[in-house]
Order: C-alpha cells, then structure tokens, then sequence
C-alpha cells in the first residue's frame, strides 16, 4: 500500500526510496487522499509500474484525477465509515470535503492508531528531524499556524466538521502529507485547530504597511506606540521585507489588523493591494481593521484600504486616518489620539 505520491519531478526519488522496502510493482494499493498535484504528481509513474494496483479515494478524488490525468485507471471510491482490510491491518475513511480540496479525505489506520490526514494539519517544514518533539514544540506550532493560516484557514467550518468526525479515534500519531509527524502533542495541535476554526484571536494587533518616502512608516510606528501605551502586543510588518504569508501567519491569532499605504496613482501601492486581496479570500473573520495613509494631493488610498476591509466584513471602528505630505510630531499625536478612541 502506498499512501499518495509527489511532484511529478520528485517521481524518480520516491521510487528509489520505495524500493528500498518493496518492489513497487507489488503495490496493491495507492490511496489519493488528495488530489492536488503535489500529492498525485507521480501518480501516472506509479501506475506504469504497479499496473495492478488499485487507486482508493473519495468521490471527488475519482473525478478529479481523470479530470487531471485522463487516464482509464481502477479505482475503488470510499465514503466516511467505509472500511478496506490489507492482511494486519484495517483502513478506516473519513471525508473532509474542503479541508481543502473538495476531494480530501483521511485515512485511519486502527492497529497502529495512525491518522493520515492530509493537509490537515500540516506544516512547511523540510527538516532531517521527522516528530514534532524532535523539531521542538515552539518552532512547530509557528510553522503549523503559518501552513493554517495560508492553506486552511477559509475553511473553519468544515474543519469543525473534520474535527468532529475523527474525534472518536485513538490516535497515537498524526501523519500530515507536509511536515513533521506529531506524536507528542496531539493535544495541543488538536486545541489549536479548534482555536482556528472557530476564529477565536488573542487580543493582540498587527500593522501592515508599505511606504514610499517614509510618512506612512511614520503613521504606522505612532499606532504602535499606542497599543504598547495599553498594553496590546503590535506586530508590525513592512511589505518590502515580509512575505505575505508571513504576514498571515501573524494575523491568524490577532484581534486588529491595521493596513496603511501612501496614495500612488490614485490607489493604494500595489504591494498592499496584493496582500488585501490575499487576506479577503483567505477571510479572517470578526476582526478590526484600521486603514491609514499619507498622501500628496489625492488620499484615494485610505478609503480604498477601508472599502476592502469593510467587504472582508471587519469592523472599522475610525475612518479617514490620512496625513498629507511628512506627518509632523502634531499630527502623530492627532493620530494617536483617534486610535487611542477606536481600540478597547
């Protein structure tokens, strides 16, 4: 049996690594839990070698891979509750449809209390270590909120669901298709998925921003200064040196998510648009989003910030928060002052 495949130019590497226990063309089975290229991608290949095998996935996964592929394969659909015994051991499914591929599913094996969950989960971790108490639990649990925050994170509801159905089993180890595996903290993995889904944030703020001529950085360091004043832990993160889904990772947990661009061509930069249209579809919910800019004679940005925020369904608790030309220490204080009203 052979739980998903890889990038098709990885296909030569995971051969060898396969031969090394079994002679591929042996493989009786291959499961898909995922149809996304970076799990099926060697899949073809696999097929020209284990022409007997038997490819087991959801019914979304069937349609997917010959709509990817095109190929007359066999496969064998499963749903939630169905069951395939492979000699010891037992193959248990669960669906979890949008976690986050309408065709994703588990698969969990009971003799060895081991869940293979797919992407959830998962980390962007390429590591020599291979358990989560290897890796360490606090550079684990950032990497796990980033893959989140960018991978899953619209989808909260059907990871509830996903939860839900997998909590009756005994699980003593959690194999994701990225990362590390857990077998330390199941628990705490578990809890924080729960967190996430749920869209519950610590109250801390995030300032995002990018700058021509440095008056919008000046804006965002005076915000800062008044979240240190009570006590609210501020992020802040310039565009230019933060990839966005560095950023994401940041915002999963955080309560404000304030976004500032100066006014070029009667817009916002294109780096903050980039990184708005990011966090729309990635749709942190029940947030407070704070717009400000500097601008020279137009201003357009800020209300296009706030139009964005406002569609993404934040709460906008202070309009307007624009400053022309080079802040000086008056107006900061100005700024500071509406921010200091608009945040508990």
């Amino acid at each position: 049996m052979l739980v998903d495949t890889v990038k098709h130019y990885m296909f030569e590497e995971m051969l060898e690594r396969i031969k090394k226990i079994i002679d591929p063309s042996k493989i009786d089975y291959i499961i898909s839990n995922h149809t996304e290229m970076d799990h099926s991608g060697g899949l073809p290949g696999m097929m020209d070698i284990a022409k007997n095998a038997v490819i087991i996935c959801s019914p979304n996964g069937e349609k997917g891979l010959k709509k990817h592929f095109k190929k007359d394969w066999k496969f064998k659909v499963v749903n939630t509750g169905d069951s395939i015994n492979i000699g010891k051991r037992n193959l248990n499914f669960v669906l979890m449809q949008m976690v986050h591929w309408p065709d994703s599913m588990a698969t969990y094996i009971p003799e060895d209390k081991l869940l293979l969950p797919n992407d959830a989960f998962g980390q962007h971790i390429a590591s020599c270590e291979r358990f989560d108490d290897e890796y360490g639990w606090d550079r684990v649990r950032i990497e796990a909120a980033k893959y989140y925050a960018n991978i899953v994170l619209p989808f909260g509801a059907q990871v509830n669901k996903a939860l839900e159905a997998v909590s009756g089993l005994d699980i003593n180890m959690i194999a994701p298709s990225h990362g590390l595996m857990w077998r330390s903290h199941i628990k705490d993995i578990i809890g924080l998925y729960k967190k996430w889904a749920n869209n519950v944030y610590d109250k801390k703020a995030v300032i995002v921003y990018d700058t021509m001529w440095h008056s919008t950085e000046k804006m965002a360091y005076a915000i800062k200064d008044v979240f240190e004043e009570k006590d609210i832990p501020c992020e802040i993160k310039n565009l230019q040196a933060s990839h966005i889904s560095d950023v994401m990772a940041s915002i999963l947990e955080a309560k404000y998510i304030c976004v500032g661009s100066p006014t070029l061509n009667n817009g916002m930069l294109p780096t903050v648009a980039a990184f708005l249209t990011y966090i729309k579809g990635l749709a942190p919910k029940n947030r407070i989003g704070i717009a400000f800019g500097s601008y020279g004679w137009g201003g357009q940005a800020v209300s296009d910030i706030e139009n964005i925020l406002e569609a993404a369904k934040f709460e906008l608790p202070v309009r307007g928060l624009k400053a022309q030309w080079v802040p000086d220490a008056l107006e900061l204080e100005e700024l500071k002052n509406k921010i200091r009203g608009a945040i508990e």
